[in-house]
């Protein structure tokens, strides 16, 4: 009797199905439909599903078992939340990249206390979690307090983690225990000036996903077909990079890689890697970087946010990397075209073209803004160099995934753009990598797949990974 394990992603576009043979370690088949988050999720995923069983038949008869189904989601735009901090580059900026790292889009900052207008923003957004920090251990308690009661007392009604000072953690409690909140206490997300502890927060709002996001968004009935929703896709991606870089405990795994994950709306950057300067002469300013770095750009994607793609970049660029000229009103007309339109498919010659174009612009600017850069600093001692975000000049393996990369031509052509260039000399970005393309788009299935078999997700990668 085959064992499968059927990995479901439900995607803000498609609903991906992975089904994996656990005695053989190799993937059995995949199908993909439509996500129909407007009507009903099931809708998408029974039409896969049911291709995929028809697989199944084929293949095996009525020789195998579905022992386990686990599912991850970014479907109805994903986990959203609201990280409000005390200082804008201290833990503002240390909530937000343990939020990112967790999966989830952060779609809004705010730093010191809440204003009257802040708190009528925050009431009027759309976004699932807030989360609350504000001061080191035995540090500032005045304004997480502050704020603290200003939601409170507001008409603020999401799930709300506490993740700052904990000196302050009993008055906190004592704010919000009779309240109409749903909130969470975790370990201050940066406990000492400067150093990040993202992993109990992040783990706290993968439970609250787990818990109450997935039935927010009307994915009730999947609880009846599927074991659990493990994790947001984005943190499945993650998971996944981490095991190819770091390998298991009985497997090694291939070194320090970058992904850049190209979508309709966003495109996401993982890196796995220390990134720390890497001589003496070079000093870190502001935040430490999480080995684990995720960042997402909500104004680079191929269809949803097209419009904002156009607005980030030039048009020497646009044309430049078309290899043609055409005129500003044909561009800007299929930037906007691409958004009004987000299920277009490229078929014709010149629209895969003009994707790829788009694609690249994606990888250049989102590889830009993740990577860290040099500045420098002129002293009587001499020249010395600041550095600000992750060293990422020794990187492996770049891994480009999404559909765009997936189904492109050359792929290649579009993952140069995440290499260091010789003008940019202050960049940080990688210098000698090889490229890797997930050619089958299996990377949060493995994520997933990695909870339970690690040995296996890291076998079935390097095996798929295809070096282009």
């Amino acid at each position: 009797m085959i064992e499968v394990y059927l990995a479901i992603d439900f995607g803000s576009t498609y609903t991906k199905l992975t089904a994996i043979n656990l005695n053989d370690r190799e993937i059995i088949a995949s199908t993909k439909a439509l996500t129909t988050v407007e009507i009903d999720v099931m809708q998408g995923f029974d039409k896969a599903y049911g291709e995929l069983l028809d697989i199944f038949d084929n293949k095996f008869g009525k020789n195998y078992i579905i022992k386990y189904r686990n599912a991850c989601s970014s479907a109805a735009g994903g986990l959203k939340i609201v990280a409000v901090g005390l200082v804008p580059d201290l833990t503002t900026e240390a909530t937000k990249i343990a939020a990112l790292s967790a999966g989830a889009r952060v779609i809004k900052t705010y730093a010191f206390a809440l204003s009257d207008s802040d708190i009528e923003e925050i009431e009027n957004l759309d976004y699932d979690i807030l989360v609350l920090s504000g001061g080191t251990n035995g540090g500032n308690r005045e304004y997480i307090l502050k704020n603290a009661r200003k939601i409170v007392e507001s008409k603020i009604i999401k799930t709300v983690i506490v993740a700052g000072n904990e000196y302050v953690q009993d008055e906190i409690k004592e704010i919000f225990k009779n309240s109409k909140f749903e909130f969470f206490m975790s370990e201050n997300v940066m406990p000492v000036v400067n150093k990040i502890n993202a992993e109990n927060l992040r783990e706290i709002i993968r439970e609250v996903f787990m818990k109450n996001i997935v039935k927010a968004k009307g994915m009730e009935n999947v609880q009846k077909i599927v074991e659990n929703i493990i994790m947001p896709t984005p943190a499945a991606v993650m998971k996944a990079a981490e095991i190819l870089s770091d390998g298991t405990e009985n497997i090694d795994g291939i070194g320090n890689v970058l992904v850049v994950d190209i979508g309709g709306a966003t495109t996401d950057v993982h890196s796995i890697g220390k990134g720390l300067p890497k001589t003496n002469n070079i000093q870190l300013k502001g935040l430490e970087e999480p080995y684990s770095k995720r960042t997402v750009e909500g104004d680079l994607g191929m269809s949803y946010s097209s419009m904002a793609l156009y607005e980030a970049t030039t048009l020497n660029k646009i044309r430049a990397y078309l290899g043609r000229k055409e005129s500003k009103i044909s561009i800007k007309d299929s930037f906007k075209y691409r958004e009004q339109n987000p299920n277009f498919i490229a078929e014709q010659e010149e629209d895969l073209l003009f994707n790829e174009m788009m694609a690249m612009i994606c990888t250049e600017i989102a590889t830009n803004r993740h990577a860290g850069v040099l500045e420098c600093i002129y002293s009587p001692m001499g020249t010395i160099f600041s550095q600000s975000g992750k060293d990422l000049t020794d990187i492996k393996y770049i891994v480009g995934t999404g559909g765009i990369i997936a189904n492109s031509r050359n792929p290649q052509k579009i993952l140069e753009l995440a290499l260091y260039k010789e003008e940019d000399t202050l960049s940080l970005k990688p210098k000698y990598a090889k490229f890797l393309v997930d050619k089958e788009y299996i990377l949060s299935a493995m994520g997933l797949l990695s909870k339970d078999f690690p040995d296996i997700a890291l076998e079935i990668m390097k095996k798929n990974m295809i070096e282009v």
